[in-house]
C-alpha cells in the first residue's frame, strides 16, 4: 500500500517542482523556467490581465521584467520616464503648436490633435505640393494666391492690387464707391461715375467726366486752387481790407493786392494765377509798414498782425512751390504747400533765424469734413515788430515790482486750418533770445487783438523749456507769438528812503557852496572850475528835482517831463566830467593853448546830452516814467547807462594818458615842478571824481532784478552824498580854497569894515597871485 503511494508522488513532482521555482518574471513552459513576456496581448484565454502600461504608453519586455513610457506625441506628467501600473504618473498629450510656434513656417497655422498635430495653409495661401496638411520636415511651405489673375477680379472700372493672402480693389479715376469708402473687396460693391453718384463733389463747380477722371470747372468767383479733383469754394478777399488809420503807401498796396485777388474770382481758372507775385506784393507791404511812420498804436499792430495771418492764409494755396523760404529787409518767411488729401502723422519742421515750429500736418489741415485738399503752414518772423509792440503787457497780472519786456523776434503762424482758436493738439513753437540771460524768468505770449484794441496774453501758451539761448512754447491755438522776459523794479524801503532823504539834502548843501564858491571867487576861476561849477549845477538841478519830484506819478505827460529833466542833468553832469578828462590830456600834452572856449564847453557839456535825450524820446516816448516812479523804464534805461559808460571809458582812456605823460615830465631833467605838481593835484582830483560818480551808476546796473540788497544800498549812498562828496574834493581838500575860506571868515569876523575900494583891491591881488600860482596860462 506504502509502494503505491510514493509512485503516485513521483509522478506529480516534476509539476509541483517547477510551480515553486520559477521566479517572478518568469514562466514554467516544459519543465523550463523561460521569461514571461508581459507586453504580449493574449487573446480568449480567461486568465488574461489588462496590460501592464498606462494609456498612451508603449510596453517593452526585458529578461524577467518589463518597462512603459509614453507613445509619441506624449509626455509622462511625472519626472520618471518609464511608467509601470502602480505609478500615479498618465502620459498626457504634447501641443506642440504651443511649444513650438513657428513649427508649421510661414503663412500657415497650426492644429494639436492627438497624438500629434497638423498644419494648414493660411486663407489667400496654397502649399507647395498641394496637400492639405502638412507637418514640420513634409518640406512643404505656404505661398501667395494671386487672386488678381482671376478674371474680372474686382469688376468694371476698377483696379486690382495683390496683397500677402489678399487682395484690394479701388475705383478708376472718375469712379466711386456710394458707400465713400477708397477701397473694397471682392464683388460686394462696384464702382460708378463719380459726377452721378456725388452731385456735390465739386461745390460751386461743374462736374465733367474725362480722360484721366473726373474735373471740377469752378463758377466765377470760387476756385479749387489750381486742383481740378478739389471742390470748388469761395475766394474771400475781404483779408486785403482795407483801415483808414494807415498811411497812404499802406492804402495803396492793400487795393494792389484787393484787386490781385479780384482778379483771381474773376479768372475761369483761378489755380493758373501767380500766387508768388500775390506773396511779394504782400511782404512789400509789410516792409513798408515796418520801415515807415512811427508805428506805435496798438490798433495798427493788431492792424498788421491779423492781416498778415489772413493774407498768408489766402495767399498760400496759390504758391505753386512745395516748400519755400523767402527774405525781406523786415520779415523772413518758411511757407509749405501740401496739395492732395494724403496727410501724415509725423511732425513737420519749420524755422526761420529766430524761430522754429513744430507742428503735425492733421492740425495745420484741420477737420476732415471741411479739408480743402490742401494743407499749407506759414511761419513768418518780423525783423523789428519787437520795437513796436513793446510795451502793450495789459493781458499780464505783473507782480509788485515786476516789469516786462519782449526778448524774442515776433512771429506770426498761418495755416490752412479754419478753426486754430482751439487746436486738438499743441503746437511747439521755439524763439530764441534777443538778450540771453539765466538770471530771470521768460513768458510765452501771444497778440490778443479783442482785448483792448491789442495787447499781449499768455492765455493758451506756456512754456515747456526755456534756457538762456531759447523758449519752447506749447500753444493751444495759433496767431501771432513772442517771449517775455520779467524785469524787477526795487521796492521801496524806508531805510532807503531815509538814507536819500538825508543823503541829498545834505549834497544840496555841498553843490550849492561849490556853485557859489566857484562862481563868487575870483582868485580861483579858471577853465577847471568852470567845469566844476557846471559839474555842481548840473547835479544840484538834477537832485533838487529828484527830491521833489521823483514820486509824482500823478500826472503821466508831468512825470514824463521829470523824468526827461532828470535823464538830461545826470547826462549833463557825465559830459562836463568827460571835458574834464580831455582839459587834463590838453594841458599835459599841449604847450600853448590849452583851454577850451567857453562855447564850445557849453555845447558839450549841456548841448550832447540835449541831443541823446531828445532822440531817445523820440525812439521811445513811452519810456519817460513809470507807475512808481518818474524816471526812465527798464526797458529804456540803456538811453542813459549806454551813454555814461562810453563817456566813463573816454575819461579812463584820457586819464591813462595824462598819467603816462605826467610821469614822463616828472622824469625829465628840469621840470616845472610847480606846474607838474598842480597838474598832479588836478588828475587826483578829476580821478577821484571820476570814481564817486562811476561807482554810483556801476552799482545802478545792478538794479534790475530782485535780491540785491547790498548793491541797492551802496547805490542810494553813494548817489546821495555825490554833492557832499564833490564839496570835499574841490573844496576842503584844495589848500586855495580852504585860505580864501579862511579869508572870507576873517572879513566877516573882523571889527571893522573893509571899504569897497579895499575889498576890490584885494581881489585883484589874490586873482593876480592866483594866476601865478596856477601856471596854467605858461602852460
Amino acid at each position: 500500500m506504502m509502494g503505491r503511494w510514493n509512485l503516485l508522488l513521483l509522478a506529480l513532482f516534476p509539476a509541483f517542482v517547477m510551480s515553486k521555482k520559477c521566479p517572478l518574471g518568469y514562466m514554467s513552459e516544459k519543465n523550463e523556467c523561460v521569461d514571461s513576456n508581459e507586453c504580449a496581448s493574449v487573446e480568449n484565454e480567461e486568465d488574461y490581465s489588462p496590460p501592464a502600461c498606462v494609456e498612451n504608453a508603449v510596453c517593452f519586455n526585458t529578461v524577467g521584467s518589463f518597462y512603459c513610457q509614453c507613445g509619441e506625441g506624449f509626455r509622462p506628467s511625472g519626472q520618471s520616464v518609464n511608467l509601470s501600473a502602480e505609478s500615479s504618473a498618465v502620459c498626457q498629450d504634447i501641443n506642440e503648436c504651443l511649444e513650438n510656434t513657428g513649427i508649421c513656417g510661414s503663412h500657415a497655422t497650426c492644429f494639436n490633435t492627438s497624438p500629434n498635430y497638423s498644419c494648414f495653409c493660411d486663407e489667400g495661401f496654397i502649399s507647395s505640393t498641394g496637400v492639405e496638411t502638412f507637418r514640420h520636415g513634409d518640406n512643404v511651405k505656404c505661398g501667395d494666391i494671386d487672386e488678381c489673375q482671376e478674371e474680372n477680379a474686382c469688376g468694371q472700372n476698377a483696379s486690382c492690387f495683390n496683397t500677402q493672402g489678399s487682395h484690394y480693389c479701388t475705383c478708376n479715376s472718375g469712379f466711386q464707391l456710394k458707400s465713400g469708402k477708397l477701397n473694397f473687396s471682392g464683388g460686394l460693391e462696384q464702382c460708378e461715375d463719380t459726377c452721378v453718384i456725388d452731385r456735390t463733389v465739386c461745390g460751386n463747380g461743374t462736374c465733367h467726366q474725362g480722360v484721366g477722371g473726373h474735373y471740377c470747372a469752378c463758377h466765377s468767383g470760387f476756385t479749387n486752387y489750381g486742383n481740378e479733383k478739389l471742390r470748388c469754394t469761395k475766394l474771400d478777399c475781404d483779408a486785403f481790407r482795407d483801415v483808414s488809420d494807415m498811411n497812404q503807401v499802406v492804402h495803396d498796396l492793400i487795393k494792389k493786392l484787393r484787386k490781385s485777388c479780384l482778379e483771381l474770382t474773376e479768372s475761369e481758372d483761378a489755380g493758373d494765377q501767380d500766387g508768388e507775385d500775390l506773396l511779394a506784393r504782400l511782404l512789400s507791404m509789410i516792409d513798408d509798414v515796418l520801415s515807415g511812420e512811427v508805428f506805435w498804436d496798438k490798433r495798427k499792430i493788431s492792424f498788421l498782425l491779423d492781416f498778415t495771418e489772413n493774407a498768408l492764409k489766402m495767399v498760400s494755396p496759390f504758391i505753386n512751390t512745395p516748400r519755400m523760404n523767402r527774405a525781406s529787409l523786415y520779415t523772413e518767411l518758411d511757407l509749405m504747400v501740401h496739395k492732395g488729401s494724403v496727410l501724415t502723422n509725423d511732425t513737420d519742421n519749420f524755422s526761420t533765424k529766430h524761430s522754429q515750429l513744430d507742428i503735425h500736418l492733421e492740425t495745420a489741415a484741420g477737420d476732415p469734413s471741411f479739408y480743402p485738399g490742401f494743407t499749407t503752414v506759414a511761419l513768418l518772423s518780423y525783423s523789428n515788430l519787437e520795437d513796436f509792440a513793446d510795451g502793450f503787457f495789459g493781458g499780464l497780472k505783473p507782480q509788485n515790482g515786476q516789469s516786462f519786456k519782449i526778448n524774442s523776434k515776433v512771429v506770426t503762424i498761418a495755416v490752412s486750418n479754419r478753426n486754430t482758436s482751439h487746436l486738438k493738439e499743441p503746437v511747439n513753437i521755439t524763439l530764441y533770445h534777443l538778450n540771453q540771460t539765466n538770471k530771470t524768468s521768460h513768458t510765452c505770449v501771444f497778440w490778443d487783438s479783442s482785448e483792448e484794441g491789442g495787447t499781449w496774453s499768455p492765455q493758451g501758451c506756456r512754456a515747456v523749456e526755456s534756457n538762456p539761448e531759447y523758449t519752447v512754447c506749447s500753444c493751444s491755438h495759433l496767431s501771432s507769438f513772442a517771449v517775455l522776459m520779467a524785469l524787477y523794479e526795487m521796492e521801496d524801503k524806508l531805510e532807503l528812503h531815509l538814507i536819500t532823504l538825508v543823503g541829498l539834502s545834505l549834497s544840496l548843501i555841498g553843490l550849492l557852496i561849490c556853485i557859489l564858491t566857484f562862481s563868487v571867487i575870483r582868485s580861483i576861476q579858471s577853465p577847471r572850475t568852470t567845469i566844476h561849477l557846471h559839474l555842481c549845477i548840473s547835479l544840484f538841478i538834477a537832485n533838487l528835482i529828484f527830491l521833489t519830484s521823483i514820486s509824482r506819478t500823478e500826472n503821466r505827460v508831468g512825470c514824463g517831463v521829470v523824468a526827461g529833466l532828470l535823464h538830461y542833468f545826470f547826462l549833463a553832469s557825465f559830459c562836463w566830467m568827460c571835458l574834464e578828462g580831455i582839459q587834463l590830456f590838453r594841458m599835459v600834452i599841449l604847450v600853448f593853448n590849452t583851454h577850451f572856449k567857453t562855447i564850445y564847453m557849453m555845447a558839450g557839456g549841456y548841448g550832447v546830452p540835449a541831443v541823446i535825450v531828445a532822440v531817445s524820446a523820440l525812439v521811445n516816448a513811452r519810456g519817460y516814467g513809470t507807475p512808481r516812479h518818474c524816471w526812465l523804464s527798464l526797458e529804456n534805461i540803456w538811453s542813459f547807462f549806454g551813454p555814461a559808460c562810453v563817456i566813463i571809458l573816454i575819461n579812463i582812456f584820457f586819464f591813462l594818458i595824462t598819467v603816462w605823460k605826467l610821469a614822463q615830465k616828472f622824469a625829465s631833467l628840469n621840470p616845472d615842478l610847480d606846474s607838474l605838481q598842480k597838474i598832479k593835484t588836478f588828475t587826483i582830483t578829476a580821478v577821484a571824481q571820476l570814481c564817486v560818480l562811476g561807482t554810483m551808476w556801476i552799482f545802478g546796473c545792478f538794479q534790475f532784478e530782485e535780491s540785491n540788497i547790498v548793491t541797492s544800498y551802496l547805490f542810494t549812498i553813494f548817489g546821495s552824498l555825490q554833492g557832499v562828496l564833490l564839496f570835499v574834493m574841490h573844496c576842503l581838500f584844495s589848500k586855495q580854497v580852504r585860505e580864501e575860506y579862511g579869508k572870507i571868515l576873517s572879513r566877516c569876523c573882523a571889527p571893522r569894515k573893509r571899504t569897497y575900494s579895499e575889498f576890490s583891491h584885494l581881489s585883484k591881488a589874490h586873482a593876480s597871485k592866483s594866476s601865478q600860482d596856477t601856471g596854467e596860462s605858461h602852460i
